[in-house]
């Protein structure tokens, strides 16, 4: 797949993932549309994109904010008339134990990490529908295939990330739409430092895990791969990968093991 004047819009585009996989489609002089709550950020990725590529637009989208991102995917098929690729990556993630979290934590997890892709998604199908093809990329996690400590709704939202799109992905309403999931691991991103605590604040940590992850250049490269390929799933991870085999095989010993994650 070239990416030449692909349009591709990328949600969570200011850090971490999302805003790795906008220089690396930049490179390949793609028409990008960032979209995320920190506008200050996006726009100084947008000036790092620019350097490669001349069509890179900003788009203010919260994803807890469902009539938004609803309004916002209309204007993200204004820019180029219309939708190449969606690249489900925003997402907040979570350091707390279950009977110390409040449902209205849960609540916001839900909403950022499955119902805001969703109705973005729901929103662009029409679109897809009408070119004939499209491609939707989601950023779920390992988290997504088993349980893990203090990551109760973190989990909870990656599967359900998991079910919708597999389903998506059997149902096929479009010929040429495809679905491509992404499950990294321990990547080095800074996505702990904004992890939900109990309280409603932030985490304001770098974990272990992360800060010997995946180098993010590395995560990125893969995923650029897999769409390439039109993978319908990638697992991108280190030897935590191992914690799933060992799940499937000793469910037993998965269960010690994890009880002592955090």
């Amino acid at each position: 797949m070239d990416f030449n004047n692909k349009v591709i819009l990328i949600t969570g585009a200011s850090s971490g993932i999302g805003r790795e996989l906008a220089l690396s489609f930049a490179a390949c002089q793609a028409r990008l549309i960032l979209a995320g709550r920190n506008i200050t950020a996006l726009e100084a990725v947008q000036q790092l994109c620019l350097a490669h590529t001349p069509h890179c637009q900003v788009l203010p989208m919260d994803m807890t904010n469902t009539p938004q991102v609803i309004t916002q995917a209309a204007t993200a098929r204004s820019f180029y008339n219309r939708i190449d690729i969606l690249i489900n990556n925003a997402g907040v993630t979570q350091r707390s134990k279950i009977i110390d979290t409040p449902l209205a934590i849960d609540r916001l997890i839900m909403e950022t990490n499955f119902f805001g892709p969703v109705a973005l998604t729901k929103a662009l199908l029409p679109q897809f529908q009408l070119q004939q093809s499209g491609h939707i990329v989601v950023i779920s996690s390992m988290a997504g295939l088993y349980g893990y400590p203090q990551r109760s709704a973190y989990a909870a939202s990656k599967h359900a990330l998991q079910g919708f799109f597999e389903t998506l992905q059997t149902e096929q309403p479009i010929p040429h739409l495809y679905t491509t999931l992404i499950c990294p691991g321990r990547i080095h991103t800074p996505l702990s430092l904004a992890a939900i605590t109990a309280t409603g604040a932030p985490h304001g940590q770098m974990d272990k895990g992360q800060l010997n992850g995946i180098p993010v250049a590395t995560c990125a490269r893969k995923i650029i791969r897999a769409i390439r390929r039109r993978k319908k799933s990638v697992l991108i991870a280190g030897e935590e990968k191992w914690l799933l085999w060992i799940k499937r095989i000793l469910p037993p010993l998965f269960y010690r093991i994890a009880r002592k994650g955090n």
